[in-house]
């Protein structure tokens, strides 16, 4: 049954990877692959994608969702954009049993819904799990990033998010975050709390701001030159996606080393296999050397140290669900360091919404705090 749910899937998602929209000039479409000094485009985003989720086993279905070319009664398009095109969420949707709760997962800065990979089979056995890629990131639309203040950044995200919710017909749903994806999470479940079931954030940013966690060794920092010189690059929004496009050709081989440090040597918990490990970097390379666009959204979120301009802390409110964090110590990717114990803290946290699987499987995992 899997793997008849896969096939159609996999149908399924080619024909959408047909159908869409290219990244970049025609110039740059017209050259081979071969020959560009970045080797990417929103298909090979896409391409790349699918090639990650073949090690699920769960049936899904990708498609890009439209979401129109601003929000409604808006007289600016996706912020002072000058094309009226429509803009596009990558979404993914996993097969699961009917009447499941929909579980909707939102990847954090510098990442995509495809990093979940390790987590959509065990998660989508008791959830209607859709992943997506945040507007400006992954296989997503890439509108020109033009927010020029901390309310029009997050209205980017919030906005585009509740347009996609809208054209997906969905509420009452547990909405995910991870990181930065937390942020945005917390941030639209403020303004749109009557379709948020339950708000789950996993290491999430942006709780609290530099005035809250004064850090002498920042403050020292910051008058050497080389903290003056990092300050520059952070309010000059030089990010680290431009490293990645500067190298051209040699970006992916600065990525294989990041992956295999990262998730390799240096993991704190569950080491990648030889063919996660090559797989996940070839996504990471695509998705971060493409068209800088919501990346740019670090510095009018974050001060330098990545404190919170708008902390959520700050925010008093009352919210029609619970607000579970799941505080990790398994290191900042522990769904992929660490996924069944992910896994586990998660069906924990949503305990109440499981309860006709019982108590099975529902425990907190050890080295796990929720809070």
């Amino acid at each position: 049954m899997a793997a008849e749910g896969m096939s159609t899937a996999a149908a399924a998602a080619e024909a959408t990877a047909t159908a869409a929209p290219a990244a970049g000039s025609r110039w740059g479409r017209a050259w081979p692959s071969a020959l560009r000094w970045i080797p990417t485009s929103t298909d090979r985003i896409i391409a790349a994608e699918k090639r990650l989720l073949s090690i699920v086993k769960t049936g899904y279905v990708q498609e890009q969702v439209n979401i129109g070319s601003s929000p409604p009664g808006s007289k600016v398009r996706w912020f002072r954009s000058s094309s009226d095109e429509p803009r596009f969420i990558n979404t993914v949707t996993f097969d699961s049993e009917e009447n499941a709760p929909t579980l909707v997962m939102v990847h954090g800065y510098g990442a995509s819904q495809g990093f979940f990979f390790r987590n959509f089979d065990a998660l989508a056995s008791r959830f209607r799990v859709i992943a997506i890629d945040q507007l400006g990131w992954g296989g997503s639309s890439r509108p020109d990033f033009t927010c020029k203040s901390t309310e029009e950044t997050e209205a980017w995200f919030i906005d585009s998010f509740e347009e996609w919710r809208k054209a997906k017909n969905l509420s009452n749903f547990i909405l995910l975050g991870h990181s930065f994806g937390g942020y945005v999470a917390a941030k639209y479940a403020l303004q749109h709390p009557e379709h948020v079931q339950h708000l789950i954030l996993v290491g999430p940013a942006g709780f609290s701001s530099e005035t809250e966690h004064s850090s002498e060794w920042l403050t020292k920092f910051r008058a050497t030159w080389k903290g003056m010189l990092v300050n520059h690059l952070w309010e000059s929004n030089f990010t680290p996606q431009r490293i990645v496009r500067g190298l051209g050709p040699w970006g992916p081989g600065l990525v294989q080393r990041y992956t295999s440090a990262r998730f390799g040597s240096h993991s704190t918990g569950e080491l990648l296999t030889e063919q996660e490990s090559t797989l996940l970097t070839d996504y990471i390379y695509h998705t971060l050397a493409a068209k800088a666009s919501g990346e740019l959204c670090l510095k009018h979120i974050f001060s330098f140290g990545a404190f919170a301009r708008k902390p959520l802390l700050q925010r008093s409110y009352e919210h029609p669900g619970d607000l579970e964090s799941i505080c990790t110590i398994g290191g900042h990717f522990v769904f992929i360091d660490n996924p069944s114990g992910f896994h586990s803290a998660v069906f924990h946290a949503c305990r109440k919404f499981l309860s006709g699987d019982g108590e099975e499987g529902l425990s907190l995992p050890e080295g796990l705090t929720s809070a």
